[in-house]
């Protein structure tokens, strides 16, 4: 063999050699920057590090930012024999072929560890980090709003709070360190990169030039989404400011609304009339009401929804009554007839009389008269007990047979047994509270003529 062949071949064994006695040292050792709850055992083998790691008290206390947030009591490390396998076991963790300066921080839980010193010092500390938020500034997410037909995408702002789910995992990860240096873990904003503002700009570029028909009974109004809503945003659910579209409910309220409106209205002689605007039986789009339905229905890709669910209204449903009814001037055919200069009423089914009979209505002289207008019967009910003030302040409390009110404020239909003057014209100054009482013989047909929700004219 040549000299040059054989130096190559002795130079080839050196470093075979010296790798394999590298390679032993690093399975063997710690690197130099590692430790193991807290304890440097850099350089050492698992025999060293254990008896390191098994002399050395916990101090539970915990620091952050430098400053010492808890101080915890003098623990034993709570470390057996059993346990040297588990060093092993770390040391085998962070083996690298070639020596590292890197830092790894290590975990080894003691088999006999002081769990419940522990549990004090998590408690404790997650509560300290609590209160040291409430002076701390949060973070801002990037936001995404959608207006005027565009997505835009407002920059997210940090803040110095800290993230308290990431420090309470670092404590339980670390719960056994000898002593505890929190991280500073600030909560993170979310960033216009993130799945959730992508998702966020996505649902709302459903808005971008959607248009939507408005059906109001039998007419038909067309919106494009920017007349609709000033500002929509998403997160996990669609929130709109949709007063922009308020001026046009306002139009369509004015144009076909019937709250605080005239009805009118043919009477029994055929006559035809125009009722007081005051009443209950009546209905109103609610603008901010609409603005959502039309929002929604945008969003859901509906080519058409209807003000049905907008509605509102006065009396004993704040719905509204009447939408959609086209008869007799959105009165219907089924209703009470009331002439207070006659003192009579009349019931209608489907268009037909079905029953009528004299009443005595509120007392004129005491300013009690029933109020004129359109009502509606709230509810009906029998065998009541009526309560209340008449006009002098003396209460009152009158057991009936049939009772079916028409306003708020105690007005309706009722037997009045107690009342002997049944005069055309005792209302004039011996009428009732306000309300339309009727002979006992009569009070029985008159309620069964009835319905509730039904309007009950009065003039």
């Amino acid at each position: 063999m040549k000299r040059g062949t054989r130096i190559a071949w002795t130079a080839a064994a050196i470093v075979v050699v010296l790798l394999g006695l590298n390679y032993w040292h690093q399975a063997t050792h710690f690197n130099k920057q590692v430790t193991v709850n807290g304890v440097a055992v850099g350089g050492m083998n698992a025999q060293q590090a254990y008896h390191k790691l098994s002399s050395t008290k916990i101090s539970n206390d915990v620091y952050l930012n430098g400053q010492k947030i808890y101080s915890g009591k003098t623990t034993d490390p709570g470390f057996t024999s059993a346990d040297q396998s588990k060093v092993k076991a770390a040391l085998k963790k962070q083996v690298t072929f070639f020596p590292s300066k890197q830092k790894r921080e290590l975990t080894v839980t003691p088999s006999n560890a002081d769990t419940q010193a522990a549990k004090e010092m998590r408690s404790a500390v997650n509560e300290k980090i609590a209160v040291l938020n409430e002076t701390r500034k949060k973070p801002v997410d990037a936001k995404v709003t959608w207006q005027n037909n565009h997505v835009n995408v407002i920059e997210p702002k940090k803040g110095n709070y800290y993230d308290q789910k990431r420090l309470a995992k670092y404590l339980r990860n670390h719960q056994y360190d000898v002593v505890m240096h929190l991280p500073t873990y600030y909560l993170q904003p979310l960033g216009p990169g993130s799945s959730t503002i992508k998702r966020e700009q996505k649902k709302l570029q459903a808005l971008n030039n959607a248009k939507i028909t408005y059906q109001v009974e039998d007419k038909q109004y067309k919106f494009n989404a920017d007349q609709v809503i000033t500002k929509a945003t998403y997160n996990g659910s669609y929130h709109y400011d949709t007063s922009k579209v308020n001026s046009q409910i306002k139009k369509i309220n004015e144009k076909q609304a019937t709250l605080g409106k005239a009805f009118k209205f043919r009477t029994h002689a055929g006559k035809e009339i125009k009722t007081a605007t005051d009443g209950s039986y009546c209905w109103k789009i609610n603008a901010h009401k609409a603005g959502q339905t039309l929002a929604q229905g945008l969003v859901d890709g509906k080519s058409k929804v209807d003000a049905k669910t907008d509605l509102e209204g006065l009396g004993y449903t704040a719905h509204g009554l009447g939408y959609g009814v086209k008869k007799n001037d959105g009165l219907g055919d089924t209703y009470v007839e009331v002439s207070i200069e006659q003192q009579h009423a009349w019931f209608y089914k489907n268009g037909k009389e079905v029953f009528s009979a004299n009443i005595v209505s509120g007392k004129h002289s005491d300013g009690e008269d029933t109020p004129k207008g359109v009502w509606y019967i709230l509810y009906q009910q029998k065998n009541a007990t009526l309560r209340g003030t008449s006009k002098n302040g003396r209460p009152y409390a009158s057991p009936v047979k049939y009772w079916s009110p028409f306003t708020d404020s105690g007005d309706g239909f009722h037997d009045a047994s107690w009342r002997t003057n049944w005069s055309s014209r005792a209302y004039l100054t011996d009428g009732s509270n306000g309300c339309c009482n009727m002979h006992p013989g009569d009070a029985g047909p008159a309620f069964e003529a009835m319905e509730t929700h039904e309007p009950v004219i009065i003039y």
